[in-house]
């Protein structure tokens, strides 16, 4: 892409880690810092999508050669270092209800988003949340890096993902940092993409047991300039696993539900749009089964 187009026309690269629409799989650090050693020389900025940064931190301590005996927070300071800011929605790792943060090295380009907020959110000293918000946020990052309570809640999301695959469920492997990402192509026997497996397969599952999950698959692809759907490789439904919320018995209630919707997998019937707004349609867009014949999975 910078061949093609020129670095002066990449703004910044953004970086994620634990990557929400690939099954929540973790980056290596050799990758951080391979990424900013390309942008760096070019003037091109790194930013950190943040969100689950130290969770992959807890991989590549468990996982990468040299990292064993360092601390949580000594692997994500220097993930840090390989970036020139980040944007953080604290609603996931800092175990809050509300809020986030904008970082960034540069001090012009700080000034400039300072301006911003007060435009759009309120004050720099607060941009729009409430000070008991920003206080359970301070306290909840230094939580977050904490290597017993990353451990104790990567483990229960492996603990489901492990019960899940024991029952011959398709699922992405390894299982990510997260959450546990269904096959819908797989488990719903569907010939075709236009039936929207994956969001069919969570309206399902919502039904039958009131578990609530997430497609991720060709409804949040969205569409082409030319007005066909994206086809994107990977047509998945995400159960994502909030941090300090369930407990074991959940994550049996919720295999459970998901190996009795396998068992009876072929009454899934496809759906299709009622509504579909022009953008975010993942969020927004109401759907309704296609009735007759079409709606069976074949």
């Amino acid at each position: 892409m910078v061949d093609e187009v020129g670095a002066e026309r990449v703004p910044y690269v953004s970086f994620e880690g634990n990557v929400n629409m690939a099954g929540g799989q973790p980056a290596s650090m050799a990758n951080f810092r391979a990424v900013y050693e390309y942008c760096n020389p070019l003037g091109i900025r790194v930013m950190l999508d943040a969100t689950r940064l130290v969770e992959n931190c807890y991989y590549i301590k468990t996982r990468e050669d040299g990292y064993a005996d360092k601390t949580i927070e000594e692997i994500l300071f220097e993930i840090c270092s390989y970036s020139d800011g980040c944007t953080m929605s604290s609603k996931k790792d800092h175990l809050v209800n509300i809020g986030g943060f904008l970082a960034v090295n540069d001090e012009e380009l700080a000034v400039k988003a300072r301006n911003m907020v007060v435009v759009y959110e309120g004050l720099h000293t607060y941009g729009g949340m409430a000070g008991r918000d920003m206080a359970a946020l301070a306290q909840g990052i230094e939580e977050s890096v904490q290597y017993d309570h990353i451990r104790a809640r990567i483990g229960q999301v492996e603990y489901l993902g492990q019960k899940l695959i024991d029952s011959g469920i398709p699922v992405v492997r390894p299982i990510g940092g997260h959450a546990i990402y269904l096959n819908a192509k797989s488990f719903c026997r569907t010939s075709t993409r236009i039936f929207f497996p994956a969001q069919a397969l969570a309206a399902e599952l919502y039904v039958e047991s009131g578990v609530r999950a997430m497609e991720r698959g060709n409804v949040s692809a969205g569409r082409r300039p030319d007005g066909q759907n994206h086809r994107p490789a990977l047509e998945l439904v995400r159960l994502t696993i909030p941090r300090r919320v369930y407990t074991q018995a959940h994550m049996d209630v919720t295999w459970e539900s998901i190996a009795e919707l396998y068992e009876h997998r072929d009454k899934i019937r496809g759906l299709r749009f009622t509504y579909e707004p022009e953008k975010l349609r993942f969020f927004q867009a109401r759907f309704e089964p296609i009735p007759g014949s079409e709606a069976s999975s074949g």
